[in-house]
């Protein structure tokens, strides 16, 4: 029985060695987890099924378990390395079959594609039109064409005018600065994405009351003032039946003009302050060509572009697992769901629930600690040492009995 008690021990202190090697050979392979052997003794069955004086037959290894435990988070210079810094798994496609990883090497392929280093296609949710996230997960595509330019048809501004001023004596010349009190300019742009300044001159024209003169690109419009603003003299605010109006600003035709633009003046003040700009805004853009992307901790992906617009493209998803260590190794640092594991739980963006948060330009590092790998290799070769010398010492009680006359 010694015989067999010992070769057990050999083979299950071999294998213990296969998987300490494993780890060790894994130790800088990113996203890689380490692995456990974990034994379990060996009883001959009885007919009788009693007795307290059994003596086991040897050993076996019961299980490698896999241990996910985080790994070290080290930055790259790369936007598509991603780490995971919590529970979860990116979820992956190999012509559709369903696969898992942590490791957060990604590339884009020739067709815009986000790939892993095996060329597996990352799962997650597109944007739409409006940039708007979610519905149904899907191979995540970045879009490497540039944005359309798009014409101005929405401003706002927040000021101040100074409640002291004076009204001028002379009339309006936006080339003589004692005829108005502030002027703000800001870009506009044609349907084919050509800027041009508007400028706007706030001019006292009474007691709580002002216009507002136009120009583009210097030239003045033909009708001002485009608008008369009455405060109210209790607050210094425009009353609230003060609304957006629509002023036509007259692009070249040859630039697809004129265009219409609504313009929002129901945040401006008169308090007795000097004239000052808070806040000043307009939608439209001149034409973009990607300039590059990044990745949000959760997970929306977004592009930048030349025009300085920055727009969703998608967002990355993560899965997570009743019992990951159900998982079965699929090689390329990969993972595929088991009956042990179960199905993957609903894809949902990093940071909600238990999933952890994504970091960009950085990667997730083994979790193998080196040292003690080491140390475990050192005890499990005494381990097979001992064990072989358990067939050693029984060999040589039946070399004694077959010497016997």
């Amino acid at each position: 029985m010694s015989f067999q008690q010992g070769l057990s021990g050999l083979n299950a202190a071999a294998r213990n060695l296969d998987v300490i090697g494993n780890n060790v050979a894994n130790a800088n392979t990113v996203g890689a987890k380490m692995a456990r052997a974990e034994f379990a003794d060996i009883y001959a069955s009885s007919l009788s099924g009693g007795g307290n004086n059994a003596i086991g037959i040897g050993v076996q290894v019961a299980t490698i378990a896999q241990q996910f435990t985080q790994g070290d988070i080290s930055t790259t210079n790369n936007p598509l390395d991603v780490a995971i810094n919590g529970a979860g798994f990116f979820p992956l496609s190999d012509n559709g079959a369903p696969v898992y990883t942590r490791n957060g090497q990604f590339k884009v392929d020739a067709d815009g594609y986000i790939v892993s280093t095996q060329g597996l296609k990352l799962q997650g949710f597109m944007a739409d039109s409006n940039g708007q996230v979610g519905g149904v997960t899907t191979d995540l595509r970045l879009n490497v064409d540039g944005v359309a330019p798009q014409a101005t048809s929405e401003l706002a501004l927040r000021l101040n005018v100074d409640a002291r001023a004076t009204v001028p004596t002379l009339a309006f010349d936006a080339t003589d600065t004692s005829t108005y009190s502030g002027v703000t300019t800001t870009k506009v742009f044609s349907p084919q994405g050509v800027e041009h300044t508007l400028a706007m001159y706030f001019r006292k024209a009474a007691d709580n009351q002002w216009e507002v003169h136009a120009a583009l690109d210097g030239t003045m419009f033909a009708s001002n003032p485009v608008s008369t603003l009455d405060f109210d003299a209790a607050t210094g605010r425009l009353p609230s039946t003060f609304l957006p109006f629509t002023q036509t600003v007259d692009v070249p035709a040859a630039e697809g003009g004129p265009i219409d633009v609504e313009i929002d003046l129901t945040g401006l003040t008169q308090f007795g302050s000097p004239f000052a700009v808070t806040e000043m805004t307009q939608n439209g853009y001149a034409p973009g060509d990607l300039a590059g992307f990044s990745i949000a901790p959760d997970g929306m992906l977004m592009a930048r572009y030349s025009n300085g617009r920055t727009l969703t493209q998608g967002q990355l998803t993560l899965v997570n697992f009743r019992n990951p260590q159900g998982l079965a190794p699929a090689g390329g640092n990969n993972w595929t769901a088991t009956s042990v594991s179960g199905e993957a739980l609903t894809p949902q963006a990093p940071g909600t629930g238990n999933l952890g948060v994504l970091q960009s330009g950085a990667l997730e590092q083994s979790n193998v600690d080196l040292t003690g790998e080491l140390v475990n290799m050192i005890t499990a070769q005494r381990i097979y040492q001992a064990n072989a010398q358990t067939i050693k010492a029984q060999d040589q009680l039946l070399q004694t009995i077959t010497n016997l006359r």
